[in-house]
């Protein structure tokens, strides 16, 4: 009988393996950049990271941290390569933690949408954004998926550096906690359920 304990512990070992995935947040290092909207990234994997109550240690080409859900092992990546580099990062931990593109999840800003607003999409271009912009460059490919968390376009003609660099205004710092807890929910989602019903459940939201 316990043989066949084993041998039945075995194979569902095998059937149901432990899944992995990589969770990127982009931003820029240094205590200039911690709360600008161009670190939503970087926010919204420290949230998680928090709730699930762990934290971050500084590694190869970024800060990483671990956590475990329900059988699935979410990898949070923050690459400390500044934002034009970040798909050096991305790729070596892919590989390290043999990831594939499928199962990792790069969140980004995106002034096309609305503040808050959150859209997950399986692939695209990188929307002239410098850390998706070396991303496809470096994996070669535009087929991975991406979280962009709309930081609208309120700004006046020729400052949207100042703004993307720019800190929160209070209104959008009171509404902050609430959609970083969204937030938190669909990359859960995004591990556990899967990226059709994540988008169909977070997209717009």
């Amino acid at each position: 009988m316990k043989w066949l304990l084993n041998l039945f512990n075995n194979n569902t070992a095998e059937i149901t393996p432990m899944k992995k995935f990589l969770i990127v947040g982009l931003g820029n290092i240094g205590s200039e950049y911690v709360n600008t909207r161009h670190n939503i990234g970087f926010k919204v994997v420290d949230f998680l990271a928090k709730q699930q109550d762990t934290s971050f240690t500084t590694a190869k080409l970024g800060d990483i941290a671990e956590i475990k859900i329900k059988g699935r092992t979410l990898i949070l990546l923050k690459p400390n390569t500044y934002m034009n580099l970040s798909g050096k990062a991305v790729k070596y931990w892919m590989e390290k933690e043999k990831i594939e593109k499928d199962n990792i999840l790069v969140i980004t800003d995106d002034l096309n949408l609305e503040f808050g607003t959150i859209r997950i999409k399986p692939k695209g271009s990188d929307g002239g954004h410098n850390g998706l912009k070396n991303i496809q460059l470096l994996l070669n490919s535009t087929e991975y998926p991406r979280f962009r968390f709309g930081i609208s376009d309120q700004f006046k003609k020729g400052k949207q550096v100042d703004y993307v660099l720019g800190e929160w205004s209070p209104e959008e710092n009171e509404k902050l906690k609430e959609r970083l807890e969204v937030s938190a929910e669909a990359i859960k989602s995004f591990a556990l359920a899967g990226l059709n019903t994540t988008m169909n459940t977070y997209n717009g939201k």
